[in-house]
């Protein structure tokens, strides 16, 4: 079927959307962590927007859609109108698919900037950014949305459960694990410790920014402006983001005692992300089921991370790695496609053992070759991955932006309020309040 001008005009509308998303990461990361270091998780998050764009137009989109191999592309850099591409559909021209796959290739390095917040160095990060767009995220692309290995195999990754948010997800991971936690972070004994939101009603925001977002993020994939099937996927999205919402508050309250707003965030963000593989194939009423287990999901995976003392500041591990692989996995029980039933729907272990493998075999390439580059960067580049432990105590804002986010009277009245030495062990009691201040 040709692409239509309304199909073009969808896309790209669609592709607008999931660029508003960043605006929801900013929000969401910058409320999420203290007050001293605004400045520089918001110039973190525009920055992998702009240089994610060059990159990914220049190098990225070869790598992904261009000839080559079952394993990378290596034609179509810096592509110019009227080329062809096998994955652009009929009559579409090429930069409307290309723009819908640059706004979803930034959107993979934001998730890293989440879990590294208020500890990475600037420069370092960029370069990680550059080759994050440049190479990992796109040869994982290549596999599934290219016609590589993965696709020739029947893997079914709808919109980037995946290709984007495992991926990312799984390079977060990297990043946490090689940087090390935040100062004051862990106790002696092992305990988290609280470092508070600074800001929750922007985080907030975000959340229902990024909820908007993905409408476009799952809707647009359909590369076409079918109404139903537009209608359909998007009513899943919803269903599953607003299961997830209500599932993660309840879990937390029976976890922890109280009804806690951070971690309901990471459970609306936790359902999006689940449903995003299979939106297309999933029924609305099972995606409800979807976005619960992914709810449920990302509760666990936030407290398993301090058990581990990973420390994720905005919970970006567990929603995109847990929950984008878990996403991955549901197809294969959920599908409701003839072709390629679920074994709720009458299939067989088939599709789930594909799934299975496609999604922990693109998570763990993604967390090698994440883990590598930042070793390397640790260990290569002048003043490593990590700002020093002065300007960690002193904030990123003024160690390396040189402003206060909010001008310096407030920010001096919230300097006591922040210090690590006051703040309470994170699960001492039942009732701790706020257990990780974490949605990403």
């Amino acid at each position: 079927m040709r692409a239509t001008a309304l199909d073009c005009v969808w896309v790209l509308l669609s592709s607008c959307l999931v660029f508003f998303m960043h605006a929801g990461f900013a929000l969401v990361e910058s409320g999420l962590c203290r007050r001293k270091n605004t400045a520089s998780i918001l110039l973190k998050n525009l920055g992998v927007v702009a240089l994610g764009s060059i990159v990914f137009f220049l190098v990225g989109f070869g790598v992904m859609f261009g000839e080559g191999n079952a394993w990378i592309g290596l034609s179509h850099f810096a592509p110019q109108a009227g080329q062809r591409v096998p994955a652009l559909p009929a009559g579409m021209p090429l930069f409307v698919f290309l723009f819908f796959q640059l706004v979803f290739a930034a959107t993979a390095a934001t998730i890293v900037s989440g879990a590294v917040a208020e500890r990475a160095r600037f420069g370092t990060f960029f370069v990680f950014t550059a080759l994050a767009c440049g190479l990992i995220y796109p040869l994982v692309g290549h596999w599934v949305w290219g016609g590589g290995w993965l696709a020739t195999r029947g893997f079914h990754d709808f919109a980037g459960s995946t290709v984007v948010h495992a991926a990312g997800g799984a390079m977060a991971l990297a990043g946490a694990w090689t940087m090390g936690p935040r100062l004051g972070k862990y106790a002696a004994d092992g305990s988290a410790r609280l470092l508070p939101a600074h800001n929750l009603p922007l985080a907030a925001l975000g959340v229902l920014i990024l909820w908007l977002g993905w409408f476009g993020f799952n809707g647009g994939s359909t590369l076409n402006a079918e109404a139903a099937k537009v209608a359909s996927v998007i009513l899943s999205t919803n269903l599953a983001g607003a299961a997830g919402f209500l599932v993660a508050l309840v879990h937390i309250k029976w976890r922890a005692g109280t009804y806690d707003l951070s971690m309901a965030l990471n459970g609306a963000l936790a359902g999006l992300v689940t449903i995003t593989a299979g939106a297309d194939v999933i029924h609305p009423n099972e995606a409800l089921l979807v976005g619960a287990l992914g709810a449920l999901a990302v509760v666990e995976g936030v407290l398993l991370l301090d058990r581990l003392r990973i420390d994720d500041p905005v919970g970006a591990i567990p929603v995109h790695l847990g929950c984008g692989v878990l996403g991955t996995l549901l197809v294969g029980v959920f599908s409701s496609d003839p072709a390629q039933p679920g074994l709720l729907h009458g299939g067989s272990m088939h599709l789930l053992g594909i799934q299975a493998a496609g999604g922990l075999v693109s998570a763990a390439f993604a967390f090698c070759s994440g883990g590598s580059l930042w070793l390397a960067l640790k260990h290569l580049a002048p003043g490593g991955i990590r700002v020093d432990p002065q300007e960690e105590i002193e904030g990123l804002d003024l160690s390396e932006c040189g402003v206060h986010a909010y001008g310096e009277e407030l920010a001096f009245a919230a300097q006591p309020a922040e210090s690590p030495a006051s703040e309470p062990p994170l699960w001492n009691a039942a009732r701790a309040q706020n257990p990780r201040s974490s949605a990403s």
